[in-house]
């Protein structure tokens, strides 16, 4: 069966997600998480991508990023996946991949669902029941984006700067963005997107990306992607 091809289009935010090999654990200790994301700090700036969110879980993570040109992505995530696989088994002392065939990712609306997108991967560890906020877990973008702390991996995306007239009220409105949860069909709607490499996005998007790149970008005539029987949830 041939290869899904990729939607490959520069300035517009992607969701990523790349998961280990049968679900297997990509990061043992916080030794193996500092040096992913050092990876990933490297990579992002040489390739000229800006990562709005991120986490990593036990067996997968997830990304929010923009490149700069249409490859940008898949050229830092092919680097970043080569470079932490070898670290990975040097280490632990394995061979072979960690990773479950390519990355998915789908191309992301970022006025219509950018936000969305951002709290659908801060809240990971929530809806894992890992913990009962996403500012107490400690890998992932939520304490930079809500100005607990810095992180100079996460550059904010334009409308986050949006958010208000400075620092204090743009980090209290974008915590204010978790005061309730993501609807079910929401959920599904970006994990639909994300397995089966579609745009996420208002009807209005879906029409433009199609004209300008001319070709589908959606399972279904109505933009919503088709129900993905059989595959792999993605959380």
């Amino acid at each position: 069966m041939p290869r899904h091809l990729r939607i490959l289009v520069a300035g517009h935010p992607f969701h990523v997600i790349q998961r280990g090999v049968n679900r297997s654990i990509c990061y043992t200790d916080d030794g193996d998480r500092t040096l992913f994301l050092g990876l990933l700090r490297e990579l992002s700036s040489l390739h000229g991508c800006s990562l709005h969110a991120y986490v990593l879980m036990g067996n997968h993570f997830h990304l929010l990023v923009t490149g700069r040109e249409p490859d940008s992505v898949s050229i830092m995530m092919k680097n970043l996946g080569q470079r932490y696989v070898q670290f990975f088994n040097r280490k632990h002392r394995r061979s072979g991949t960690l990773w479950e065939g390519r990355y998915r990712s789908s191309l992301v609306d970022s006025e219509g669902y950018l936000f969305t997108c951002q709290r659908y991967i801060e809240m990971n560890p929530v809806r894992a029941r890992m913990v009962e906020h996403p500012g107490q877990y400690e890998w992932s973008s939520y304490r930079a984006n809500a100005g607990v702390l810095r992180d100079d991996l996460v550059t904010p995306h334009r409308l986050y700067l949006r958010l208000g007239e400075n620092h204090s009220q743009r980090t209290q409105a974008y915590g204010d963005l978790f005061d309730d949860s993501l609807a079910e069909r929401e959920l599904r709607l970006i994990r639909d997107c994300a397995n089966g490499g579609f745009a996420l996005g208002r009807s209005v998007y879906l029409d433009e990306m199609k004209q300008r790149l001319k070709r589908s970008v959606t399972a279904g005539v109505s933009g919503r992607p088709r129900k993905n029987v059989g595959a792999e949830t993605v959380v």
